[in-house]
């Protein structure tokens, strides 16, 4: 049996708009030289963090609600391996949290069957 239909409110369809675009801009930076200096397995663990991303927004896009606690979780993720390599990102603490924010807000609207 499927899950209601709810109608995705604007400020989710932005967000996954946002995020989708944020994903795909930040993906040539896995293989940037400087990433492989750090070590020979943060590319592959870039990789990973940024197709977790993309999968979470497809679930927020989708109005799931694992797709927002995998962005959460790999939010956090994401924060403490950037804090050990020494390289964190305002900007991008800053624009997770209030995409983190406005998701929470419609999270009951959210479907929570996969």
């Amino acid at each position: 049996m499927q899950g209601a239909i709810v109608k995705r409110p604007r400020l989710i369809t932005i967000i996954s708009i946002i995020g989708f675009c944020w994903v795909i801009i930040s993906l040539p930076g896995v293989f940037a030289p400087s990433v492989k200096k750090i070590n020979d397995w943060m590319p592959a663990l870039l990789g990973a963090i940024r197709a977790s991303m993309f999968i979470a927004f497809i679930g927020i896009w989708y109005m799931k609600q694992w797709g927002v606690r995998l962005f959460i979780s790999i939010f956090f993720i994401k924060e403490i391996v950037f804090l050990l390599i020494d390289d964190s990102n305002f900007l991008s603490v800053i624009l997770s949290v209030f995409f983190i924010v406005c998701m929470l807000v419609y999270y009951k609207r959210m479907d929570p069957n996969l």
